[in-house]
């Protein structure tokens, strides 16, 4: 009795170990990887999607302000960091960023798809991910209907024709507006870039915070109602017009003035004390890779830095780039400058 109950004991143990094994899966719940950026920042809906659930994760977007505005609160909070990745700053703030040093290197492999002039940050803290001109855009209607040429370059804006017509964004917030400053900077040299700006003042130069409030609340061919017909906006600002417009159009309803425009350039990086390092790479490298970068040009305007993107039909048509753009570097006088065009002419 003792021997047989002792075989059937052995039996069940054996069909016990050769039984499907049932347990909970782990880590059902994603992660979440948080993206600071500044307020322009857009994407697809499906390919954010995608990428969520190729790699069970949440991303979760933390838009913080015009780029000016977005690098100072990743530079405060850069001790207790309030997201994985930074996106948005650009060359006009680069350096800021990695005197800082809120950015931990990575050298992503897609880097090497990418042409060598984007490549600033030779540490890969700072990687790129699209480009664009910053230039003076114009409403073609407003200029038709008051019988005015268009001015055709940084000199004429001085005029007294082109009184109380230009709105611009200030440098130390804005990036679009830093990228002018620089513009007007290369193109008057230090010693003369100071006069221009008195004399864009004493010619009545509207002065506001950020793109945003620039482009939606002052500029004419946007809200149909802003006092002003010319813009620091983007080269590729036409085709939103095209895009988004509320009936179909046949033509952009603005245009640029491609003299005086600066090649602005934006980054990613991770943010020192990720504890999401593996999944921040993961992005990142989605980011440089042709899916994100096709979905690029018509969420923000701008164009890829990857040469394997694709431009929509739409954006080859009335985007525009400028043929000789400023690249100033600003990182050893970006302060002193900033602070002398504010007292030359906000003060």
């Amino acid at each position: 009795m003792k021997k047989l109950f002792l075989t059937l004991t052995l039996i069940l143990f054996t069909l016990a170990a050769c039984a499907p094994q049932t347990s909970e899966p782990s880590n059902l719940e994603p992660s979440t990887l948080t993206i600071m950026a500044h307020d322009s920042f857009s994407a697809s809906e499906d390919v954010i999607r995608a990428f969520e659930e190729a790699n069970n994760v949440k991303i979760s977007f933390l838009k913080s302000g015009d780029t000016g505005a977005a690098l100072n609160k990743a530079i405060l909070s850069k001790s207790a960091p309030l997201a994985d990745i930074f996106y948005g700053v650009d060359n006009t703030f680069l350096s800021r960023a990695l005197d800082a040093e809120i950015f931990e290197p990575y050298n992503s492999p897609v880097l090497s798809q990418i042409p060598a002039e984007f490549q600033l940050d030779p540490q890969k803290r700072a990687l790129p991910v699209d480009f664009g001109d910053v230039c003076i855009n114009y409403d073609k209607a407003w200029f038709a209907a008051q019988n005015l040429p268009v001015p055709q370059s940084l000199d004429d804006l001085t005029k007294p024709e082109y009184k109380n017509l230009l709105v611009v964004e200030n440098p130390a917030t804005s990036s679009p507006g830093l990228a002018f400053l620089l513009a007007t900077i290369e193109r008057y040299g230090e010693d003369g870039y100071l006069d221009y700006w008195r004399a864009l003042r004493e010619n009545g130069v509207t002065v506001v915070d950020g793109w945003e409030t620039a482009y939606y609340t002052n500029f004419s061919a946007s809200s149909g109602q802003g006092p002003q017909p010319m813009v620091v906006s983007y080269a590729s600002s036409p085709a939103a017009e095209v895009i988004y417009a509320a009936e179909p159009l046949t033509d952009a309803p603005t245009a640029s003035i491609l003299e005086g425009c600066y090649r602005q350039i934006e980054f990613v990086g991770i943010l020192k004390g990720t504890k999401n390092r593996a999944m921040a790479e993961k992005f990142i490298d989605f980011m440089l890779r042709p899916t994100f970068q096709s979905d690029m040009p018509l969420n923000m305007f701008v164009y890829p830095v990857n040469p394997a993107a694709e431009l929509p039909a739409e954006f080859v048509q009335y985007a525009q780039t400028a043929t000789d753009p400023a690249r100033l570097d600003p990182a050893a006088n970006r302060e002193t400058w900033i602070q002398a065009w504010t007292d030359a002419v906000l003060r």
